[in-house]
């Protein structure tokens, strides 16, 4: 089965994690700072903080940005699940803003719409989550100028993204957000087996998300609410959680981010290969907002259903019968049982729900070959014909 995503390890990512697992630490040591410093050379940012997960990395996001009961979250539907949750978590409401259908990302023209109907509401966003899907950037500079004037915070889920660009700034730059997310599970770009981390250029909101990461616990003393008993002492100045990143963790993703530009360059190169070899088929490929390099995570088509004699579940079905190890990227989260109990429902958000009709994940990972990629392309031929 050709996966539609793995991670690329190298003899360099086994010999940094091994190197830890003979050193003094395995938590709380020299490789975290290591790995948030990568990522802040790669981004231009000025604060990084490598956390478990990316979910990890949006409660945290959220909770510095205040979020919290009477509040809400707006995002897009067609998102994984953990990019509506991280507003549940702070016990705030959601809603969701449909797509546009090019893109496939959060629509800066239907925000605005909705955005001028809560304010006659009352009912404005404290907070919005533009992800960046596939890895390709929302209109961010779009959704920014809509929050200067309605008054929400941004915080950029890159989870697909990063080695991407905007407007030629490498996206986690926080330009035109507060905070930017990064995810490092095995099916993204840059791997740490399990990881996120969260970015931003606000020293204030980059040492509430330090505390939020590590139970609420301080040693710095100007945090602190009593003089020091000595160079034991710490204080819990806030309720957090135990979000940290390990040593072995941070130590595989030192290694993996020295390949960064590598593995982005690599997607391009497939996915011009897809691009020229499907372009004569019943479907629609992906388009690319101007002014933007994707990190192309995921090389989404859509079916075009009316112009060939099966249905989508049936292409989907019988690409993996063949060996191809197809996904879609998402369900709609709106249309998920949890969210249907709130009061969302089919019809609510069209864009989305028409994507999700006749989307299908083609595999695209660093280390597919050419050979792997032309029997995913004959593969696809065979089926629609």
């Amino acid at each position: 089965m050709i996966p539609y995503g793995k991670q690329d390890i190298t003899q360099a990512d086994i010999d940094a994690v091994v190197n830890v697992l003979k050193s003094d630490f395995l938590t709380q040591g020299p490789q975290v700072p290591a790995f948030e410093r990568a990522l802040m050379d790669s981004t231009a940012v000025n604060h990084a903080l490598a956390v478990n997960s990316a979910t990890s990395a949006l409660h945290i996001a959220c909770l510095a940005l205040e979020l919290g009961a009477g509040d809400t979250l707006w995002t897009t539907p067609v998102t994984f699940v953990a990019s509506a949750n991280c507003g549940l978590y702070c016990g705030a409401s959601v809603n969701f803003v449909d797509i546009d259908p090019a893109t496939y990302n959060l629509c800066p023209v239907a925000l605005k719409e909705k955005l001028i109907r809560a304010k006659k509401e009352d009912v404005l966003p404290k907070v919005l989550v533009a992800v960046h899907l596939c890895g390709q950037p929302c209109d961010m500079k779009a959704i920014h100028a809509l929050s200067i004037e309605y008054g929400f915070k941004v915080i950029e889920d890159a989870s697909h993204a990063i080695g991407g660009r905007y407007l030629e700034q490498p996206i986690g730059s926080c330009e035109y957000s507060d905070i930017t997310v990064f995810s490092f599970h095995p099916v993204k770009i840059v791997t740490t087996a399990e990881g996120g981390a969260a970015l931003t250029n606000s020293k204030a909101l980059a040492d509430k998300m330090a505390l939020y990461r590590s139970h609420g616990i301080t040693r710095d003393e100007a945090l602190m609410e009593n003089a020091s008993h000595g160079g034991w002492y710490y204080e819990q100045v806030d309720l957090g959680f135990n979000y940290r990143m390990t040593e072995l963790q941070a130590a595989l993703g030192v290694s993996q981010m020295r390949r960064l530009s590598e593995f982005v360059s690599a997607r391009h190169e497939l996915a011009v290969r897809y691009y020229n070899k499907l372009a004569s088929l019943p479907i629609v490929l992906p388009y690319q907002l101007p002014n933007t390099y994707s990190g192309l995570h995921l090389y989404v088509i859509r079916l075009n259903l009316n112009e060939i004699s099966k249905t989508h579940k049936e292409v989907f079905d019988e690409l993996r019968e063949n060996g191809i190890g197809v996904n879609l990227h998402y369900i709609p989260v709106h249309l998920q049982p949890y969210y249907q109990k709130m009061g969302f429902k089919q019809g609510d958000f069209p864009n989305a729900e028409s994507y999700y009709d006749n989307a299908i994940s083609l595999p695209m990972f660093h280390g597919m070959t050419h050979e792997q990629q032309d029997d995913v392309i004959s593969t696809l031929e065979m089926i629609l014909s």
